[in-house]
């Protein structure tokens, strides 16, 4: 990987994400070599990727360099590359552009999508847990109604403009909602040949609520707000199959359409050389003790996502979302420091702050600690807090000036298929009918 040879013992990060790069940060310029690997050159924040699949944001604007993240980080270094496997025999990394040791190894890799094992789902479903799957869900939606005014048959047409979202945690929610409020806004506008009145969102939930994390109150007012917007709410559904038109459920429930959107859970995204028993295979995380050190191995530690701290408060590992991930990369960037200087690490204790998840215009859901609220403030604190979380200057006020935008103008314009996105078409045209 043409890393320089260091005295300062050498610590590999795989993984750019809200771990890794807190990690990162918190050992500028210590007595470390630091290398980080990712196989993409971004980094990515991820809770508000459903604005760009729904072209509330372009993807620019929610993506920042690592290189320029670290850029100023003494004994450094970045390689885009993805990990294959680790050898922890002799300590080395194994990647696709060659091997690399270490002294510790972080593994920071995140989550990615979990289907539970159905293939056909896999197949023909969309998933969004990355800026190219966020790009490929914008230029489908779009495709479907550029493929629905050139159609005829009213099933056909139906079918197109149907959308089915799995999941009801925070990303099902706000995706719902920015659909609704396309549909109410922007879709009737730019295709006044359609009856855009028979659009259909549906959003499906496995279990008895949506927002299933956070509290009842919260719960029930999201589910609200999303009716108000129009939004069909499926609750104790499990979608069981979709051949790409039609989606069976557990029960007589099925739906006619070609996107199929699933936000239903996710996983680990482990890499392979660790013993078994660290894994849990299940939801595949990876044990970690109170310091987040991998169970069975002194050198290799795992944050953010990826890692399984089984706790009394937490019997099955904290949640998987940034917070929990932003707070284990920053004390293990201070334990690493005091491992190598021989003090005694300190144990990680996750610092609640709460959750909060928005469904659209002046509507979101805030629960603090000991406080719960909703609607416009609610509103204005879920965009205070993700415009404070977003990396760069640059972010920050492009990310500003297009919610004033669209908030002022009604209107969201990244609705551009830069790169169309290929699926199966059902539908079959005649001469007739182009």
């Amino acid at each position: 990987m043409n890393i320089p040879k260091s005295s300062n013992p050498r610590i590999v990060i795989i993984g750019g994400g809200f771990a890794g790069i807190a990690l990162a940060k918190q050992l500028r310029n210590k007595n470390v070599q630091v290398v980080l690997l990712d196989k993409h050159n971004y980094h990515t924040f991820q809770p508000l990727l459903y604005q760009v699949a729904t072209g509330g944001l372009e993807a620019g604007s929610i993506a920042y360099p690592i290189r320029k993240v670290i850029q100023e980080f003494d004994d450094c270094y970045f390689r885009l590359t993805s990990v294959k496997e680790i050898d922890t025999v002799n300590k080395k990394v194994i990647a696709e552009i060659g091997d690399l040791s270490y002294d510790y190894l972080v593994i920071a890799t995140g989550s990615k999508t979990n289907y539970f094992g159905n293939k056909e789902i896999e197949r023909n479903s969309m998933a969004m847990k990355t800026i190219p799957q966020s790009l490929n869900i914008r230029s489908l939606i779009l495709e479907n109604f550029e493929q629905a005014v050139l159609i005829k048959d009213s099933a056909d047409q139906k079918c197109l403009i149907n959308f089915v979202l799995v999941g009801g945690g925070a990303t099902g929610v706000e995706l719902a909602g920015a659909l609704a409020e396309m549909k109410k806004e922007i879709l009737q506008k730019d295709y006044p040949d359609l009856d855009i009145a028979k659009m259909e969102i549906n959003l499906v939930q496995g279990g008895n609520r949506i927002l299933d994390t956070m509290s009842e109150k919260s719960s029930q007012e999201a589910e609200n707000f999303l009716i108000n917007l129009g939004v069909k709410i499926w609750k104790n559904v499990r979608v069981t199959n979709d051949d790409g038109r039609t989606i069976t459920t557990n029960s007589d429930l099925t739906f006619d359409t070609s996107t199929l959107i699933w936000t239903a859970g996710v996983k680990g995204a482990v890499v392979a050389g660790l013993d078994a028993t660290s894994l849990v295979e299940n939801v595949m995380r990876i044990r970690v003790n109170s310091f987040n050190q991998v169970l069975g191995y002194d050198t290799i530690f795992a944050v953010g996502d990826i890692a399984m701290m089984e706790l009394e408060d937490y019997p099955r590992g904290h949640p998987m979302m940034a917070q929990p991930a932003l707070q284990q990369g920053k004390l293990l960037g201070e334990n690493l420091a005091k491992l190598v200087a021989n003090i005694p690490m300190e144990p990680f204790k996750y610092k609640d702050k709460g959750a909060m998840a928005t469904i659209g215009r002046n509507k979101a859901v805030v629960d603090l600690p000991h406080y719960h609220f909703s609607g416009v403030f609610a509103w204005f604190v879920w965009m205070f807090v993700h415009l404070f979380s977003l990396i760069g200057f640059k972010n920050k006020a492009v990310v500003f000036l297009n919610w004033v935008y669209n908030y002022i103008r009604f209107d969201r314009e990244g609705r551009l298929i830069i790169r169309p996105f290929k699926k199966k078409s059902f539908v079959t045209f005649t001469s007739d009918e182009v």
